[in-house]
């Protein structure tokens, strides 16, 4: 199982939201600091996110491609990525793939557009919910959606690659919601990658046994309650 460091950048900085929530937020440096030490720890994979884009305050393009520059392991972006111009241009950066959550919910017509143009394997889909509860716009917007039924959806449009996150548990450090992801993972039959809450190796494990393909971490690494190499020899 992969296990993949989240760099969240908002103004210019790598921060972490506690449960999505803009005003809770810790700021953790350079960006470009915190990916070179996840690359340096053993990633092979990097989650990068623009919050700004996501939220509609702005972007931090700057930031990102000097994320990019700096980085010799593959990386992925998301956070406002809502037309075919957006996903250009995060591909420009250099991203192995692009990552779409509003659109991919509330306009299937341009999340199938996105998909002739690039592939799935280039475009992954976000699952971002309170639990199974769907929530869109920088996890700002409750929908009415059924998680479960998207996926089925999804699935038949031809994504191939869903990355799930609690919103109610992302930033806490209170470990997964391994209920709900079970119940994701049942309804998703292609790649899934999982995250919100994780803590330590043993929520890992959890997704390990589940059969999840990748788990994205933060706040964990960021506040030195375990090494990175640690989460690697957890799922080993």
């Amino acid at each position: 199982m992969w296990v993949i460091p989240a760099v969240d950048l908002k103004g210019g900085r790598a921060v972490r939201l506690r449960e999505g929530r803009p005003e809770a937020e810790t700021q953790y440096g350079d960006p470009v600091e915190a990916a070179l030490r996840w690359q340096a720890e053993g990633a092979r994979l990097l989650h990068l996110v623009d919050l700004d884009r996501a939220l509609g305050l702005g972007d931090n393009r700057e930031a990102l491609l000097r994320v990019a520059e700096a980085l010799q392991i593959p990386f992925q972006v998301g956070g406002g990525v809502r037309s075919l111009a957006a996903l250009r241009e995060v591909l420009s950066f250099g991203a192995v793939r692009a990552v779409v959550g509003t659109v991919a919910v509330k306009d299937r017509a341009l999340l199938a557009a996105m998909l002739g143009e690039v592939g799935p394997e280039r475009l992954a889909v976000a699952l971002d919910a309170r639990g199974l509860e769907v929530v869109v716009s920088g996890w700002q917007e409750a929908t009415p959606l059924s998680a479960l039924d998207l996926l089925r959806e999804w699935a038949e449009m031809g994504v191939r690659t869903v990355i799930y996150t609690d919103v109610r548990r992302d930033g806490t450090l209170e470990g997964l919601d391994l209920e709900a992801v079970a119940r994701v993972r049942g309804a998703w039959p292609h790649e899934l990658i999982a995250g919100g809450g994780i803590a330590g190796p043993e929520d890992l494990r959890g997704l390990a046994r589940l059969g999840v393909e990748g788990a994205l971490v933060g706040k964990a690494l960021y506040e030195g309650r375990v090494r990175l190499r640690d989460f690697l020899q957890g799922v080993s």
